[in-house]
């Protein structure tokens, strides 16, 4: 009998990119570098939850943490190469969501 495994390399991104928030965070993302308190107000997450994904995304690569040494300090984030290669991803989900998500839906 023949079983089809799924990819341990598609199943560790798809555990990834399947963490609540963490999809939006990196929509958010593609415009450019934003400060905490501007990511936490767009996506109406709360700031500890924004923190942890921010630090899962810095660890897995997707995301930067650039610390400006101002007064007081500003800190800026981005995504990386890696993170940016997600745009044709995030990009297709948007088009399907305009596509088949109805209003009612919502």
């Amino acid at each position: 009998m023949n079983t089809s495994a799924i990819c341990p390399k598609f199943e560790k991104a798809m555990g990834i990119l399947s963490q609540r928030w963490t999809g939006l965070i990196i929509y958010q993302l593609l415009n450019g570098s934003q400060r905490f308190c501007s990511l936490e107000s767009s996506i109406g997450i709360s700031g500890r939850l924004l923190s942890e994904r921010l630090k899962d995304l810095e660890q897995q690569g997707i995301i930067r943490r650039e610390v400006f040494p101002e007064t007081p300090v500003r800190i800026e984030y981005s995504l990386t190469e890696k993170g940016k290669t997600l745009e044709p991803l995030m990009k297709e989900i948007e088009k399907w969501s305009q596509a088949w998500i109805k209003e009612q839906d919502l």
